[in-house]
């Protein structure tokens, strides 16, 4: 062997991707003691489905964080001696975390893999809840939230481009709606879980998704397009065939990939200037536009402060009502699931805007006409139930658009080139916007329920013009035709 082929093999070497799966079902070829292993796994093809099921509890882990600071705050501030504010720090600091995750996120993603870093992001999601569950005071509580903050952010990036990735085109948006599904599953279960057992034990169950995760990550291959960009070129092609089955012919996408690799390619590294051309900056501005304002329509105010909302309804089981919300979101999340790749994006945004606004505005009216009426009227019980039927409709319309689909068309429209760079951009402007929504929410809620509202409606309102002007149809098209749209 030559001086330049041991220098090309030791660079591709050390390009081989963190958890190394582009060829590991292969090995059985290398090693005999591993042939009979290699030949069951040839037989039965691993699914794009089973694929999407394993990194799913990553969103688990997500929505697992946003809602155990629903049922848990009085607990909490109970046995802690903490004040609202405090309680309202804690329930930020998942955000602040999750900004710096983001920062990362898209860099780690493209150095070691998009399985590589789900690995680095359930680490400190595991140390996160242990620590919270053994917090005698605000340091342990505070040290874990921006722990488990920083998995997330990670998490929250790297699962939709995963799963956009190695998806076929007429089934990406269904699996691309799975991420946001599971985040609610996550929400829910958190609700129910944290009407039966104590915060400590709640926080320890907090744990499971990413210790499911770990070893799951070592039975799905890596994403195909990042083998591909990455020079990997066998590694690539085996494991497209592995998640399109054995005897699929994969000639046509793969060339494809191939084309849109070399192209991106033959472009030197992005910079932020680069970022002024319209390829770039206008995806990147859908992406970043689309992520914000689904969190200044306030769903995660909701969310994380759902039983205090309840309880200035007028609600007395205020935990069970949380719960009913996160199985309706559930349910309504699974719907947009289905029609997703049916009805199309831009549709399903519309009416999901064009409801959260509605409902909205009345649960704004329910309480501002609250202040003027008794407690102990009949009146006053009618708006706390039109107050609580308002909330659960937003949630509703919020999960049929505005909460899964913002991500699914940032992992969509981003160009391959600066998919991490704009991805970590994207990814950290939700994040923020997330952390002023949930450290104020509780705030604005004490100062005025009714004003909170509008100033939600208003957000939503405007939504509605930014959808119908700027964000493009995906649906039936492949990554690299979203990418020409821009051109």
């Amino acid at each position: 062997m030559s001086f330049r082929e041991e220098t090309e093999e030791g660079r591709n070497d050390l390009r081989r991707p963190f958890l190394h799966t582009g060829s590991w079902y292969r090995m059985g070829s290398r090693q005999s003691s591993m042939l009979e292993s290699s030949q069951v796994i040839r037989d039965s093809s691993i699914s794009v489905l089973a694929c999407v099921l394993i990194v799913a509890l990553g969103p688990i882990q997500f929505g697992f964080t946003c809602g155990y600071s629903s049922p848990t705050q009085a607990a909490i501030t109970r046995d802690l001696g903490l004040t609202v504010s405090e309680y309202s720090v804690f329930g930020s600091l998942s955000n602040v975390g999750a900004m710096v995750g983001a920062i990362a996120s898209g860099q780690i993603a493209e150095y070691i893999g998009r399985k590589g870093s789900l690995m680095i992001a359930a680490i400190p999601n595991i140390i996160g809840w242990l620590s919270i569950s053994f917090a005698k005071d605000t340091s342990f509580l505070y040290m874990g939230r921006l722990l488990e903050g920083f998995g997330v952010g990670i998490i929250s990036y790297t699962v939709p481009v995963y799963i956009a990735e190695i998806a076929p085109q007429n089934m990406r948006g269904a699996l691309g709606s799975v991420n946001q599904l599971s985040v609610t599953i996550g929400i829910m279960l958190a609700y129910l879980l944290g009407l039966f057992v104590p915060w400590r034990i709640l926080a320890v169950l907090g744990v499971l998704p990413c210790t499911l995760l770990i070893p799951g990550l070592f039975f799905i291959p890596e994403s195909p397009r990042w083998l591909a960009k990455m020079g990997l070129t066998d590694d690539f092609e085996t494991s497209l065939q592995v998640l399109r089955g054995f005897d699929t012919d994969i000639t046509i996408e793969v060339n494809e990939i191939k084309r849109s690799v070399a192209s991106s390619t033959k472009r030197s590294a992005i910079r932020f200037v680069d970022l002024k051309r319209r390829r770039y900056y206008f995806p990147l501005m859908v992406g970043i536009g689309l992520l914000v304002l689904q969190q200044l329509g306030g769903i995660n105010g909701v969310l994380f402060y759902s039983s205090t909302i309840f309880e200035s309804a007028g609600v007395s089981s205020s935990n069970v009502a949380t719960f009913g919300v996160g199985a309706v979101q559930v349910a309504a999340t699974a719907v947009a699931t289905w029609l997703v790749d049916k009805s199309g994006r831009r549709l399903l945004l519309m009416i999901s805007s064009i409801g959260m606004t509605i409902s909205l505005v009345i649960v704004a009216v329910a309480f501002y006409l609250k202040e003027f009426v008794s407690p102990d009227s009949d009146m006053y019980n009618i708006l706390s139930m039109v107050s609580v039927v308002g909330v659960v409709t937003m949630v509703i319309a919020c999960s049929l658009g505005m909460g899964p689909i913002p991500w699914l068309i940032m992992s969509e429209i981003l160009p391959v080139n600066i998919k991490g760079l704009a991805g970590s951009i994207a990814t950290l402007a939700n994040w923020f916007v997330s952390w002023l929504v949930t450290m104020t929410a509780n705030m604005l809620l004490a100062w005025s329920s009714g004003g909170t509202f509008t100033l939600y409606a208003l957000v939503c309102g405007f939504t509605v013009a930014f959808v119908s002007l700027w964000v493009p149809e995906t649906k039936g098209k492949t990554l690299e035709e979203i990418q020409a749209l821009f051109r």
